[in-house]
C-alpha cells in the first residue's frame, strides 16, 4: 500500500497543479479560447481516456500492473511538457489528448489496491488512497498558484518534471500486485461480459451509471471553479489554487480518517447515498456563496460529499467481482468516471455567454451579473445531475458475497 499510495500523490500533485491553472491560462492570450472551446480543452482528457480506459484495464489483467503503470506516467509527463510549451490552440488540446490516451495511472493504481486487499476492505481501502488524492490536491495547486506568479507555463513543465520522477519510483519500488496466477493467457479470452456474469449485471450497470452521473455533475466544477473564483469572489489564481488546496484538505480527513473507521462491509450503500446528497445540495448553494466564510462552508460540504460518494462507488465495483476481472471493471468504471469528466466541462460551458473569453477582468455592471446568472444555471444543472445520480444509487441491490473473503462477487439473493 505505501508505494501505492506515494504513487497516487505524486500523480495527483501534478494533476492539482494543472486544474486550476488550466481554465485561466487557456482563456487568456494568445489562445483565447471561448466558453465551448474551453469545455472542449478541460474535458478532451478524459473523452480520450474514455476509450483507453477499458482497454489499459485488459492489457494491465494480461501482462501486469506495473508496466502499464510506468507507460501512463511517461504518457502524462509528455502530455504536460507540450502544454506548457504550447503557443497555439492545437498543441493544448494535443497536450491534453496525449495525457488522456496514456492516463491510466489512477485506475491502474486502484486495480493494484484490488490485487492486494480482501473483498470487504475495499472501500475502506479506496478511501485511504482517497486521502492520497486529497493531500495531492493540498500540495498541488498551491504549487501551481505559486509557480503561476513567475510563468503562466511553468506550472506545466514542473507537473511533467514530477510525473518523470514518479516513474522512477514506481520502477524501483512498486512491485507486481498481480500474480502470474491470476493473469489472463494471453491466448484467453477477456469479455467484457464476465464483469456482469453470475447475478452482478443490475448491480454493476447501476453502479456505473451513478459513478457517470456523479462524475458528470462534479465535474462542472473542472471548468468552473477557478472561473467563478475569478469573476464572483475576486481572487487571482493563487488564492483559486489555495481555494482547491482547502477542498484538497477537507478531502483528507474524510477519506484519509473517516472512512477508515466506518464499518463500510455494511453499510456502503447508506454512505454512498448521503454523499451524493451532501454533493447536490453544496453544488446549488456554490453559486449563491457571497462572502468568504460562505464560500468555505460550501466548499466544505462540497469535499465531504464527494470524499464519501467516490471511493465508496469504486470500492463497491471492485468488491463484487473476482481478482481475475478486476482490470476490466476497474476499466469500465475508470470510463464512466471519463465520460462523465468529458460531459460535465462540456454542459458547463454551454450558460456562459458567447462573449465571456473577451470581458475585461476583474467583471462590473452587467458583465458581472450576466456572468454571475450563468453560474447560478451551470451549478444548479450539476446539482440536479448528483440528484439523478442518488436516485440510482437508492435502487441498487447491494450483493451479497457467497462466503466471508470469497473475492467472486456471486450474488446469493
Amino acid at each position: 500500500m505505501g508505494p501505492i499510495f506515494l504513487t497516487i500523490f505524486i500523480s495527483m500533485i501534478g494533476f492539482g497543479i494543472v486544474i486550476p491553472v488550466l481554465p485561466v491560462y487557456a482563456k487568456n492570450a494568445p489562445f483565447q479560447l471561448g466558453p465551448t472551446e474551453l469545455g472542449w480543452l478541460v474535458g478532451i482528457f478524459s473523452l480520450v481516456q474514455l476509450f483507453s480506459g477499458p482497454i489499459i484495464g485488459r492489457i494491465s489483467d494480461r501482462i501486469g500492473r506495473k508496466p502499464v503503470l510506468l507507460v501512463s506516467i511517461f504518457g502524462t509527463a509528455i502530455g504536460y511538457i507540450i502544454t506548457g510549451a504550447a503557443n497555439a490552440s492545437w498543441m493544448l488540446f494535443l497536450g491534453r489528448m496525449i495525457d488522456g490516451a496514456s492516463g491510466g495511472n489512477i485506475a491502474t493504481a486502484q486495480a493494484c489496491i484490488a490485487d492486494v486487499t480482501p473483498p470487504a476492505e475495499r472501500s475502506r481501502a479506496m478511501g485511504y488512497i482517497g486521502a492520497a488524492f486529497g493531500l495531492g490536491f493540498i500540495l498541488g495547486p498551491a504549487i501551481g498558484g505559486v509557480l503561476s506568479q513567475w510563468s503562466t507555463s511553468l506550472p506545466f513543465y514542473f507537473a511533467g518534471a514530477l510525473a518523470l520522477f514518479n516513474a522512477v519510483l514506481v520502477s524501483a519500488r512498486l512491485p507486481e500486485t498481480l500474480t502470474v496466477e491470476k493473469r489472463l493467457h494471453p491466448t484467453e479470452a477477456a469479455p467484457l461480459s464476465e464483469v456482469f456474469a453470475e447475478g452482478r449485471g443490475r448491480f454493476i450497470g447501476l453502479l456505473l451509471a451513478a459513478s457517470l452521473l456523479s462524475t458528470t455533475g462534479f465535474a462542472f466544477i473542472h471548468l468552473l471553479f477557478a472561473l467563478f473564483c475569478q469573476d464572483h469572489l475576486g481572487y487571482d489564481t493563487k488564492h483559486t489554487s489555495y481555494a482547491f488546496a482547502y477542498v484538497g484538505l477537507i478531502a483528507v480527513f474524510v477519506q484519509g480518517g473517516l472512512l477508515r473507521r466506518l464499518p463500510m462491509g455494511r453499510i456502503e450503500k447508506p454512505v454512498a447515498a448521503v454523499g451524493a446528497a451532501i454533493l447536490a445540495l453544496s453544488l446549488w448553494l456554490l453559486p449563491h456563496a457571497d462572502t468568504t466564510g460562505a464560500f468555505l462552508g460550501v466548499t466544505a460540504l462540497m469535499a465531504l460529499g464527494n470524499g464519501l460518494l467516490v471511493p465508496t462507488l469504486t470500492g463497491m465495483t471492485s468488491r463484487h467481482v473476482h481478482g481475475r476481472a478486476q482490470g476490466r471493471v476497474l476499466g469500465l468504471s475508470a470510463s464512466a468516471g471519463a465520460l462523465g469528466r468529458f460531459l460535465g466541462p462540456a454542459l458547463a460551458a454551454l450558460p456562459l455567454p458567447a462573449a465571456f473569453s473577451d470581458w475585461p477582468r476583474p467583471l462590473g455592471g452587467d458583465a458581472l451579473s450576466a456572468a454571475n446568472h450563468a453560474y447560478i444555471v451551470a451549478f444548479g444543472a450539476s446539482a440536479a445531475i448528483m440528484v439523478l445520480a442518488l436516485i440510482l444509487i437508492l435502487a441498487m441491490r447491494p450483493l451479497e458475497i457467497k462466503t466471508p473473503g470469497e473475492d467472486t462477487g456471486v450474488a446469493t439473493a
